[in-house]
């Protein structure tokens, strides 16, 4: 329920802020009597493609601490809590980056994220059953992952191609749905846009979304490989490889989270959702691990 709510805050966001900047520009209707006007088009598209990614990104930390429950670790209070902080504190220095608040999350499996605007203001979260049941260096090595995709700017990066791939998405796809509108009226109407515009830009998005996001997917997993050998370098290849090992010896599935929150081990696919998936498997990661000189 909270992450509907959530949602729901978001896309209002986007629409308040899209809407204020359009006025701002001054960028008035794309589609009228007289056509596409395709600069319109794509400053509209633009605006809310890249608003809707960067509020997102903008507010990551404050979604993940209250969608996954995340209790930040303030002051203390037991010595793993204590380990944790300090390993974290340990791993940001040598990575050269300010330190992360600090927290842990209920659940049974075994993850952790990072997320965050700033590789200097991010939080690191770690799962209850990832401490549980991996131990301090394999821990530490999962530390050493998430904060290897703060050092390298991933969730900005993301962010990025997040936009501009929503951008072209709906840029193209009005123009298809303006097409395929002029050619079922033949009419030379010049009411404007007919309710095959609407349909054909709503088919459009699906099927140019879809092939979007395996152009995200492409991208997240090429970070993936990035972020373990970050984890390898900050603490050692054994422990990073030993901590994948132990996970894909587990049989629980790990958790969905969005993509700003850059997960240690999300679900991966095999065959066409292979395509789709956002961690390469584990198997292929262990390989290209042991393959680092």
């Amino acid at each position: 329920m909270m992450r509907i709510v959530l949602f729901l805050l978001t896309n209002l966001a986007v629409m308040l802020v899209a809407g204020l900047v359009l006025s701002v520009l001054g960028v008035g209707r794309y589609v009228g009597p007289g056509g596409l006007n395709l600069m319109n088009l794509l400053v509209v598209c633009a605006v809310f493609g890249m608003t809707g990614s960067f509020i997102s990104l903008l507010i990551s930390k404050w979604m993940a601490k209250r969608s996954m429950g995340v209790q930040i670790i303030e002051q203390p209070r037991t010595a793993e809590e204590r380990w944790l902080v300090d390993t974290v504190a340990e791993l940001a220095h040598k990575a050269g980056i300010g330190m992360p608040e600090v927290g842990i999350f209920p659940s049974h499996q075994s993850n952790a994220f990072a997320t965050g605007w700033n590789k200097n203001n991010a939080l690191v979260a770690v799962s209850e059953g990832l401490l549980r049941r991996f131990s301090r260096d394999e821990v530490k090595a999962v530390l050493g992952h998430e904060i290897g995709h703060v050092a390298n700017g991933d969730m900005v990066t993301l962010t990025l191609i997040q936009g501009v791939v929503n951008t072209f998405v709906m840029f193209f796809a009005r123009i298809i749905g303006y097409a395929v509108d002029s050619f079922l009226r033949k009419d030379n109407d010049s009411r404007g846009p007919g309710i095959g515009f609407y349909i054909a830009t709503f088919v459009a998005e699906m099927v140019l979304g879809i092939l979007a996001s395996m152009i995200v997917a492409w991208f997240s997993r090429r970070r993936e490989f990035r972020a373990d050998e970050a984890g390898a370098t900050l603490t050692s290849k054994f422990a990073m490889t030993a901590a994948l090992q132990r996970l894909m010896a587990e049989s629980g599935q790990p958790v969905d989270m969005p993509a700003e929150m850059t997960a240690f081990g999300l679900r991966s696919g095999t065959g066409i959702a292979e395509l789709f998936a956002t961690h390469p498997p584990l198997e292929v990661r262990i390989r290209a691990l042991q393959n680092l000189s």
